[in-house]
């Protein structure tokens, strides 16, 4: 069964890719990427969550993705933010599909459990996987920071178009 904004959009295929983002790497571009081929209208959205201690602002990471949109010229983007349960806002914007990537096998795991939750909480929300690239299965934002605040050269893991944002900011102690 569909909600009402499934009628409202005139079968529009709307999904949100949820994440920290904290920072936006490559490999999210590949799956954002996979999902604008798949989706009339993608949301990127944010996770506003208390617990973490991101190394970037919700604010900074929205600018830095919207920024990344502007300049590859992602007609079917919306970036935002969203807390509390990712099934409700996934109502709230008219989603019925959620993104999701898979790196290995501890991903796996983690991402079936909470596939298993989100349908018991909205099962008229599924769940589109895409497998990480091989190039792409090492990569994460914890990696990326790592490097980064070290003084490493992140060129080639983050989109080029955020690349000199995100190191300058990485670089600051």
């Amino acid at each position: 069964m569909r909600h009402a904004s499934w009628e409202r959009q005139a079968n529009m295929r709307t999904c949100v890719y949820p994440g920290s983002f904290d920072p936006f790497t490559i490999g999210h571009h590949d799956v954002l990427e996979r999902a604008i081929a798949m989706f009339d209208r993608v949301y990127v959205s944010v996770l506003s969550n208390a617990a973490k201690h991101p190394t970037f602002s919700v604010e900074e990471r929205v600018d830095m993705i919207q920024r990344m949109v502007d300049a590859e010229e992602m007609k079917n983007v919306v970036v935002t933010h969203f807390d509390g349960l990712m099934v409700n806002y996934a109502h709230a914007i008219g989603a019925d599909y959620v993104i999701r990537g898979l790196r290995a096998t501890m991903d796996f795991e983690y991402e079936f459990q909470i596939n298993a939750l989100n349908l018991h909480l909205a099962p008229d929300v599924d769940t589109v996987y895409f497998m990480a690239r091989p190039e792409h299965s090492f990569l994460s934002s914890s990696a990326v920071r790592e490097i980064g605040s070290m003084g490493g050269n992140i060129k080639g893991l983050v989109p080029n178009s955020i690349h000199n944002i995100i190191a300058e900011r990485l670089r600051k102690p």
